[in-house]
């Protein structure tokens, strides 16, 4: 019997580039705003209305523009101009029309462990923009299952790796967000692979479980199969 036998894949900034598009908006936002506020300030007001409005918007691109609407009314005490805010919609218009690019190995790794495992997609975000993602990376035929969910925690994954697999003691995930990808799968009792992406959003940052006996890092996904075929 195998012990695993199912891998769930994080999506952006595990497959695919994701926090690089959202850096770039962020440094035109702070170039849009420069008479307003400083830029270190403005960012740390962004982030406190990310972090307010999670509960609203969820995560991704439409809730992130309006948090810098938000912030921008807040910073300019509502005197934003007009032409700022059609600004930073058009630039959110652009994220979600960006084409997708695949990080290094994505196509071999999940290509090779889909040979002998159950494999599936598990991404965080808005549902049009994740399905357009998926869609636009070739890898959508690769997988057994594609979950796109509001959060990831403990029970989302048992729920999960129940529903498509043998339950997450013989499942693992793979992902860039220690907060999201690693530590509630493994409190889960599975295996949770860190794979640093190098640009990562404050929110999903969270200690590393460096004593857990089922964590493992990768330097990147190159290193998936063989991590898969030693563990078995």
């Amino acid at each position: 019997m195998q012990n695993l036998t199912t891998i769930g894949f994080d999506a952006d900034d595990t497959l695919w580039q994701n926090e690089r598009f959202f850096r770039l908006t962020q440094d035109r936002f702070a170039e849009l705003l420069r008479d307003h506020a400083d830029p270190d300030q403005l960012m740390a007001r962004l982030l406190a209305a990310e972090r307010r409005n999670l509960g609203h918007y969820g995560f991704g691109i439409k809730g992130f523009v309006l948090s810098m609407i938000e912030t921008a009314i807040e910073v300019t005490e509502q005197q934003v101009p007009a032409a700022v805010i059609a600004e930073l919609i058009a630039a959110g218009q652009e994220m979600l029309r960006h084409p997708i690019e695949l990080l290094p190995h994505a196509r071999d790794a999940v290509e090779s462990v889909a040979g002998t495992h159950r494999v599936l997609l598990i991404t965080k975000g808005d549902l049009l923009d994740q399905e357009r993602k998926l869609a636009q990376s070739g890898l959508g035929d690769l997988f057994d299952g594609v979950e796109i969910v509001s959060a990831k925690t403990r029970p989302v994954y048992e729920t999960i790796f129940a529903r498509h697999g043998d339950g997450p003691e013989r499942a693992m995930m793979v992902g860039n967000s220690m907060r999201s990808d690693v530590v509630p799968v493994i409190e889960a009792g599975g295996w949770g692979v860190h794979v640093p992406h190098g640009l990562v959003w404050e929110i999903e940052m969270a200690d590393t479980p460096r004593a857990a006996p089922r964590y493992r890092e990768l330097t990147d996904l190159g290193q998936l199969p063989d991590l898969v075929r030693e563990i078995g």
